[in-house]
């Protein structure tokens, strides 16, 4: 059961980092940097960095699931 927790965050890791990316790239695509429309500018560049923290941070958690329980 561990190891299919510890799997599905990985892959869910891996999607929240691949959709935010795509997200925010749309975004900027669609909105550019613009100075009429600093509110696109920033929901793009703020999925963009969503992208880098909560991604790497759901595969980081899932990869230490269990180890303390080991000990």
């Amino acid at each position: 059961m561990e190891i299919r927790i510890k799997r599905f965050g990985i892959v869910a890791g891996f999607l929240a980092f691949l959709l935010c990316l795509a997200g925010g790239v749309w975004i900027l695509i669609n909105t550019g940097f613009d100075a009429k429309d600093p509110i696109g500018t920033g929901l793009g560049l703020y999925f963009i960095g969503k992208a880098l923290f909560v991604g790497p941070m759901l595969i980081i958690a899932s990869l230490q699931f269990g180890r303390d329980q080991k000990k």
